[in-house]
């Protein structure tokens, strides 16, 4: 169960995982053993999974952003499970979601360029079997992007 509590130490770490149990004890009206507990409780739980360092996309030159719609010629299990398995390999795939709709899987590509998204498509994703069409779409502006969810 998580308590009020619980969700604002959860939307502070989401704000700044790095800080302090101190820092967080202050903010919270805690005792930094308390917090400490609270912490290592939602770890147990698999409600806090990682902690990770967020990157600019522009200064490592990986700010070519598109999203990939991919249908598969068929929907055996077989097709399924070998296509999520080689998918989930390839570098540039930041996010892959099994969607319903048109097409069986959404894809997020991250790369420099549009040469580099060329040759991500035809080297890598064109090479997984089972592939019946894909579409893409690329970013024009990044509107909002957030790591962090309301509780």
């Amino acid at each position: 169960m998580i308590d009020e509590k619980d969700k604002e130490l959860l939307r502070l770490l989401q704000e700044d995982s790095k800080q302090t149990n101190k820092s967080l004890s202050n903010k919270l009206g805690l005792s930094v053993t308390a917090v400490f507990e609270r912490i290592r409780k939602l770890e147990n739980n698999g409600v806090i999974t990682d902690y990770v360092a967020l990157l600019d996309k522009k200064k490592i030159n990986k700010d070519f952003v598109a999203f990939c719609h991919v249908k598969l010629v068929q929907h055996s299990q077989d097709y399924v499970m070998s296509f999520e398995r080689q998918v989930a390999k390839l570098d540039e795939v930041l996010e892959c979601y099994h969607i319903s709709g048109d097409y069986d899987y959404l894809l997020k590509v991250m790369v420099e360029d549009m040469e580099a998204f060329r040759e991500f498509m035809v080297k890598k994703l064109t090479k997984i079997n089972h592939i019946g069409s894909t579409h893409s779409m690329f970013t024009i502006n990044e509107v909002k992007h957030t790591t962090a969810i309301t509780l």
